[in-house]
């Protein structure tokens, strides 16, 4: 990570998933990068994405020790208990758009919150959040994977109003959202993911790239592992 300073700090949540620890072991990797730490809800601090005093709590507790010039929210979820992503109208319910919700959107809200101010304030920071191209309103042509699609929708307009915010405290930070692509993973498992999908060290090593070339002024932006810019 070239345009951070010599001896920068990062932060990886959700560092147990696929795309999580394949972040975390590139930033640790990198010999310009004095400490990385991956959060998670196994990890001292724990984070649970469904508990708020986690979130804050992990927070305080890295506070001391920042500030941080790089964070990256990489948990998520497409499938889970309640059922695979909704191909119809017919097939919704409350109980899997709540969890989708939780854990796609609110749980990274508040990290956003908890977290975007351990950023530099004077020097440049980079803090990315893992969202999806399907989550994309303007290039959604296909339909179906309601839950998912509107989760990834919402916290792309969390993202882009958070950087706005963040701008005038932070004027050097860049928030941005980030499509990884179908990634070999347990979230894409049931999709073929293995088949279709690049390894997640790929993944991470091609959007720690993007986020090492973008600058101040494109923060609030939706882009892809390419570095190509996204569509709302």
């Amino acid at each position: 990570m070239n345009s951070l300073p010599h001896g920068y700090r990062a932060i990886v949540i959700g560092a147990t998933g696929a795309i999580g620890s394949a972040f975390l072991a590139h930033l640790r990797a990198d010999p310009r990068c004095a400490l990385a730490v991956g959060l998670g809800r196994h990890t001292s601090p724990a984070i649970d994405l469904d508990d708020e005093a986690t979130i804050a709590n992990a927070a305080q507790h890295l506070k001391a020790q920042g500030p941080w010039h790089c964070i990256i929210h990489a948990a998520g979820m497409l499938h889970g208990p309640h059922g695979l992503p909704e191909k119809r109208l017919g097939q919704m319910n409350y109980a899997q758009m709540e969890a989708t919700f939780r854990t796609n959107t609110f749980g990274p809200a508040l990290v956003l919150a908890h977290f975007a101010p351990l950023l530099p304030k004077q020097e440049r920071g980079l803090l990315a959040v893992l969202s999806a191209k399907v989550g994309s309103i303007g290039d959604n042509r296909l339909g179906g994977w309601y839950s998912y699609r509107a989760s990834k929708a919402a916290l792309n307009m969390l993202l882009k109003t958070a950087s706005i915010e963040v701008a005038r405290t932070h004027p050097q930070a860049v928030l941005v959202a980030l499509h990884p692509g179908t990634v070999d993973s347990a979230l894409s498992a049931p999709f073929n993911g293995a088949e279709i999908g690049r390894r997640a060290s790929d993944a991470a090593g091609d959007m720690l790239r993007v986020l090492d070339g973008l600058e101040a002024g494109e923060t609030g932006g939706f882009y892809g592992y390419g570095g190509e810019l996204l569509p709302w």
